[in-house]
């Protein structure tokens, strides 16, 4: 269990009511503001090399999850996603076209289509994570662990218990802070 903020060192005790300042309106339009202005930027650096090759948004986020989840089944990847199965289509053909992507059936159930990076889709993969890794990174160091603690606290609060779920399921053993 994490410590109260008040016994974190760095962190001091709040008078009483200011706790709730950061309830207000503008506060909360605020945290707005910086969700919108640190997605845009987090995203550039990889929608630019991704632009380059004729590929955008969408083609990142599979890529991301098929490289976090080898053997990830399609029906595993449309729910992560939230898309349809002719968007995913859409996405996923050129991937396996250009060599980014293998499907092959699966062991038990032959109808599913299990997916996995090639070499070519691991590199590019690495690639965009290297882009945006050094941002995370510049971040981090800059807000100290406490305020990373903070961060991951706030985002799974904004995650509804389904995108939890998957959080917990797609990603490797995470920081015990992250649960």
């Amino acid at each position: 269990m994490p410590e109260a903020p008040e016994n974190v060192p760095g962190n001091k005790p709040m008078g009483a009511g200011r706790q709730l300042l950061f309830l207000r309106e503008e506060e909360l339009r605020l945290a707005q503001d910086l969700l919108f202005f640190g997605y845009r930027d987090f995203t550039a650096g990889p929608d630019a090399i991704l632009g380059d090759m004729g590929m955008g948004r969408a083609h990142h986020r599979v890529l991301h999850f098929v490289g976090r989840r080898p053997g990830i089944t399609v029906g595993e990847l449309l729910s992560i996603l939230g898309i349809t199965k002719q968007s995913l289509g859409r996405v996923l053909t050129p991937l396996v076209e250009e060599g980014y992507v293998t499907q092959v059936p699966g062991r038990s159930d032959r109808r599913q289509r299990l997916l996995s990076l090639t070499e070519k889709g691991e590199a590019l993969e690495r690639r965009l994570f290297e882009r945006q890794r050094e941002w995370v990174m510049r971040a981090y160091r800059e807000a100290g662990p406490v305020a990373v603690e903070g961060f991951r606290r706030v985002m799974r609060g904004l995650m509804g218990p389904e995108a939890r779920a998957q959080l917990d399921r797609a990603a490797p053993a995470s920081p015990k802070s992250a649960a």
